[in-house]
């Protein structure tokens, strides 16, 4: 979870929570710095070497993932209630502990197929928490399964990886760093974890201007009192292919719904994450946990300005353009969108549901009974367990979460968090 102002805002679905006005991405939205808090030095160099002009999307890349510079890719954002914002590996081990269940399901079941190593693979595993969080419990309630298993985390952003290694030093498990295209030269056997990692993916701003759907830029503007802006504006009309994408989404006609001026996003990487996560596979589970909106919700045309927001100091804006490098940008996923990717890189989608249903159906009622068999003296702990677990299956915040699993060479079975009767079913493709 990315709340801001403490619990009262959350990363949730705005268009059921929030006035759209909040949310609203317009060509109007800039940002004007005086000399004496100007753009970084690195940022207006980027700018004059492209021409005072980008796509949001390449924007967004250098802001979140520039290793020097960026959010991520220089370690700047800090994850925890304490941090920048919360996640729910943050609130205590309970998360992982249920997660576990799941992922010691889909492992034991390839163990059963055949011999050799097996790997819990991590893509973007933030502090490191949750992966050494898995580690532990697998560990302690499968140790035979764990006795096959190597620990592997995908981190392209060397400031996050210097402080996993740190707190990943005594991991109990095999532990080792690898980028996807160093584990397709000798793809695993495993589950792979993407836990609140594609909704950073660097995402295409696109604009209807009454006539034609246009990309958004970020234009950088230079007064005349050397005051520097920047500013989100309509640009080129999209290129054909980048048009042809619309039409599934109900995009492609025209709707006086959506007046000029209406907003969204699409993701352009998340076909090229997906296949370079597939070729790191030879055979497993790829399980995505990430907000995400059917394509019916976030098209709607109430949904004015899409869903991007910025993060930072438990605090949320709807404006992506603050302080560039300091804030968190996030975008929540269309379902559509991240389901045709996945079948087109070799994915096939084995069944979603929400967190608030995937974490009952693998115990979360029986954790929170147990709690009630601790110890009088642990009352201040217990309460805030049972306070952290009831935060992960909120409706209105965590418990909004899709759960997303797809496989690849395994058999196509639904997983454990989807089976319990009244939950979706498999996703098609």
């Amino acid at each position: 979870m990315k709340p801001a102002q403490a619990e009262r805002l959350s990363k949730r679905d705005p268009f059921t929570s929030l006035s759209e006005d909040a949310f609203s991405l317009s060509s109007r939205l800039s940002v004007t710095l005086p000399p004496s808090s100007a753009l970084p030095a690195w940022l207006q160099q980027r700018f004059k070497a492209s021409g005072a002009a980008v796509s949001f999307r390449t924007y967004m890349e250098w802001v979140l993932h520039d290793p020097l510079h960026g959010a991520y890719g220089a370690g700047r954002l800090r994850i925890g209630p304490t941090g920048d914002f919360a996640t729910a590996p943050s609130l205590g081990p309970d998360f992982a502990a249920l997660l576990a269940n799941q992922i010691a399901e889909w492992l034991n079941a390839l163990a059963t197929a055949a011999p050799g190593t097996l790997a819990l693979v991590e893509a973007g595993p933030g502090e490191g928490s949750l992966a050494l969080q898995l580690a532990e419990v697998l560990l302690e309630d499968w140790p035979q399964l764990a006795q096959r298993l190597e620990l592997v985390l995908v981190e392209p952003n060397e400031g996050m990886a210097a402080r996993q290694r740190a707190l990943l030093q005594d991991c109990p498990l095999p532990c080792r760093w690898a980028s996807f295209t160093e584990l397709a030269a000798s793809p695993v056997r495993g589950v792979v974890l993407a836990h609140e990692v594609l909704d950073a993916l660097a995402v295409d701003r696109i604009e209807w201007d009454g006539a034609l759907w246009r990309q958004q830029m970020v234009v950088l503007h230079q007064g005349p009192d050397a005051e520097l802006s920047l500013r989100l504006e309509p640009g080129a009309p999209l290129e054909p292919a980048v048009a042809a994408q619309l039409e599934p989404l109900g995009l492609l006609l025209p709707s006086p719904q959506r007046p000029s001026g209406w907003s969204s996003e699409l993701h352009p990487g998340l076909a090229p994450w997906l296949n370079d996560c597939a070729a790191a596979v030879a055979n497993g589970q790829l399980l995505v946990i990430d907000y995400a909106l059917e394509a019916w919700r976030y098209y709607a045309p109430q949904r004015s300005g899409g869903t991007l927001m910025a993060y930072r100091c438990q605090q949320a804006s709807s404006n992506p353009l603050l302080e560039p490098g300091a804030w968190d940008l996030t975008a929540h996923l269309c379902i559509e969108s991240l389901d045709a990717a996945a079948v087109a890189s070799g994915w096939q989608p084995l069944g979603q549901c929400r967190q608030g249903q995937a974490l009952l159906a693998l115990g979360l009622a029986e954790r929170l009974h147990g709690l009630q068999q601790e110890a009088p003296a642990s009352l201040a702990t217990v309460l805030a367990r049972r306070e952290a677990l009831l935060r992960l299956v909120d409706p209105v915040a965590l418990g909004d979460f899709r759960w997303l699993a797809y496989g690849r060479g395994v058999t196509p079975e639904l997983p454990r968090f989807s089976r319990e009767p009244g939950f979706l079913t498999p996703a098609t493709g």
